[in-house]
């Protein structure tokens, strides 16, 4: 075995993680325990449940368990464990800038409303932020099973908290229900008000959903965007525009979406200029976390330490994080690849 870096000590930004999706399975069971919810078994078994969502059916059933683990959080002081366990997670890997991404809407009927359940959020990562001392951020997401008025009225909140932490606006839930075009409004809201555009795109479907974002949404970024590998047009057209692509191997081999981790197409993008973000996405469903992304890059498509200091920079350029804490990280980047390796 030839001698490498710890990825996880490489520095890195995280910027495709969703907010339930980010609990530990301790935190779900200890939740669930206290709120005195029964969980389906396929979260209780302590490994990541089998899931394809590749047919309508898998894709319930991913949604299912995801709606299990969201009833868990019932209370503020479960929202900021949450958050806080989020953020510890993340520096053990090496992230020194994390984006989650939340829809404050399926939070809103336990918390009091909208807005309440978004201040508890923003609250939860300010004190985050201070407890651990990464560097946090959110992107507020509407969901596409759902009517484009009610991504408009997320749109406008996110726009009015932008000043509390809230730097995009995403797309998220299954791409194959509900046209990217039939948010366009709720886009130009959120970036009339200085958002980024962070639809996800390019999963569950072909290389046409990430044109449609483009497109119609004017994406700054793609959540996923795996599926753009099978055009060679729009590989060009996202590198020549320096579209960041958040991957996330493992919740792609998960959810079916490829059926080997070999077989994402890290290469194809990467060689084709595309900047890449890797993610963990769901780690509660997934079974991992950001580093073994990297991990991932390592060992089943051969990327050197050089090149995976390289995916950490694209992940850190693609962020919205401040110029000072972008200088910072691309700097332990070069130290970490300038050190001797293990």
């Amino acid at each position: 075995m030839e001698h490498v870096r710890d990825v996880s000590e490489l520095p890195k930004a995280h910027l495709h993680l969703h907010f339930t999706g980010s609990m530990r399975i301790t935190t779900l069971l200890e939740l669930a325990d206290k709120h005195g919810i029964h969980l389906p078994d396929a979260l209780t078994s302590g490994e990541p449940p089998k899931l394809r969502a590749t047919d309508e059916r898998g894709w319930f059933r991913f949604q299912r368990l995801y709606d299990a683990a969201r009833s868990c959080l019932r209370e503020p002081e479960d929202i900021q464990r949450l958050v806080r366990e989020a953020a510890e997670e993340d520096l053990r890997d090496g992230s020194g800038w994390l984006e989650i991404q939340v829809d404050p809407t399926s939070y809103a009927p336990r918390l009091g409303g909208l807005i309440p359940a978004l201040e508890v959020i923003l609250d939860a990562v300010d004190s985050a932020m201070r407890e651990t001392g990464l560097g946090m951020r959110v992107l507020v997401a509407a969901n596409r099973m759902k009517h484009p008025l009610d991504a408009r009225t997320l749109a406008r909140l996110a726009v009015r908290y932008a000043d509390r932490g809230i730097v995009g606006f995403g797309l998220s839930n299954d791409e194959r229900r509900g046209l990217a075009r039939d948010f366009d409004r709720a886009f130009a809201i959120a970036r009339d008000g200085g958002l980024l555009s962070a639809p996800h795109g390019g999963e569950l479907t072909g290389p046409a959903s990430v044109r449609d974002c483009l497109d119609d949404l004017h994406a700054s970024r793609i959540g996923h965007g795996v599926r753009a590998a099978e055009d060679p047009r729009l590989l060009k057209r996202l590198a020549d525009r320096g579209i960041t692509c958040e991957v996330c191997p493992a919740s792609n081999v998960a959810l079916g979406v490829y059926e080997k981790p070999e077989d994402v197409p890290l290469r194809t993008l990467f060689e084709a200029g595309v900047p890449m973000a890797l993610g963990a996405d769901d780690p509660l469903l997934f079974g991992s976390r950001l580093a073994a992304q990297y991990e991932i890059a390592r060992h089943h498509h051969g990327f050197t330490d050089a090149e995976l200091a390289e995916l950490a920079r694209q992940s850190v350029r693609g962020s919205a994080a401040p110029q000072d804490v972008k200088e910072k990280l691309l700097s332990g980047i070069d130290t970490w690849l300038s050190a001797a390796p293990l």
